[in-house]
């Protein structure tokens, strides 16, 4: 018999062609995601299963899929997928490094750019019609040409944000939480790239570590004319903690595209100008999706052919 796969959510026709050719696929195609009961009911006689960042694969899962071998999350963070109880049952877990890394640092930067100009402010004003013309000192916002990039997170995405900072004219330092070599640019404490950073851009994995690990101590160290950026997880920032900090003129602005709780968002955030939002985007450009959900589909079918995974999760 073919072996048979879920894809929890809708993925591009190349993709699933892909899995189809050496499977029979399930492919959830409504809006809203499934439940965990819809989930373990469709696992019940499944061998492989591909994911997306918003299902929650955890032990009771794995349970209700007892010939699961392979969970393949098409994203490259996998705090989604209980890595520990899959490694006990003999899962083997993937995800999709390296397909992203360009797409999210570009959106990075685009996002650094964002709030230090002000592009979100400006276009609000402009769709409102309270623009009233040029004016000298108007919008003024803050060039970032001489400052200083601190990149915590030393990783694929963290070196390539970093890598392009030199043609904004900017420096780069950098905490990590293993020492690495990073020619060019300047290794710190995180309490030193706190306090010495103009902007502040984030990308650790989420880990019970990192929960929160931009919390009020966090922004009270940081300059008063710096910005934060997020586009690792929601979670590491604490949103209640930066609405205050953002209220109260610690830091001048942040940009997120991730949430705590997505897709909610912090209601006093969505009250403040100083803070630029959008809504998980960084990898959204259809050539980075399409490889994703590619790497997510050849990892499939490599480990159900009996051949070692192209990325697992280490």
């Amino acid at each position: 018999m073919r072996p048979r796969v879920l894809v929890t959510r809708r993925l591009p026709g190349a993709a699933v062609a892909v899995l189809e050719e050496h499977a029979d696929v399930d492919m959830h195609t409504g809006e809203r995601g499934l439940t965990p009961a819809e989930l373990h009911d469709r696992l019940h006689d499944k061998q492989g299963l591909v994911v997306l960042l918003g299902d929650r694969i955890d032990a009771a899962a794995m349970e209700a899929g007892p010939n699961l071998r392979i969970v393949a999350n098409v994203a490259v963070g996998y705090d989604n997928i209980d890595v520990a109880a899959a490694r006990e049952r003999g899962i083997v877990v993937t995800n999709t490094p390296d397909v992203l890394t360009d797409a999210v640092a570009d959106y990075t930067w685009a996002l650094i750019l964002g709030i230090t100009r002000r592009l979100g402010e400006g276009e609000r004003i402009v769709r409102r019609g309270d623009w009233k013309g040029w004016a000298f000192d108007f919008m003024l916002g803050s060039s970032v040409a001489g400052k200083q990039l601190g990149i915590v997170g030393a990783g694929r995405i963290g070196r390539a944000v970093g890598a392009r900072a030199a043609a904004f004219g900017m420096s780069v330092a950098y905490t990590n939480r293993r020492p690495v070599e990073w020619a060019g640019a300047t290794a710190m404490t995180f309490d030193q790239l706190l306090a010495t950073s103009d902007v502040v851009s984030l990308h650790v994995p989420l880990t019970p570590d990192t929960r929160k690990l931009i919390d009020q101590r966090a922004l009270a160290r940081m300059k008063r004319s710096a910005y934060l950026v997020n586009t690792t997880r929601g979670p590491v920032v604490d949103e209640a903690a930066l609405a205050w900090a953002l209220r109260e003129r610690l830091i001048s602005g942040a940009a997120l595209d991730v949430f705590e709780r997505e897709p909610e968002v912090h209601p006093d955030l969505l009250a403040l100008d100083n803070v630029l939002l959008s809504p998980h985007l960084g990898s959204a450009t259809r050539e980075t999706r399409l490889g994703m959900a590619d790497l997510a589909a050849r990892n499939v079918v490599a480990v159900l052919g009996r051949e070692a995974p192209l990325t697992p999760v280490q």
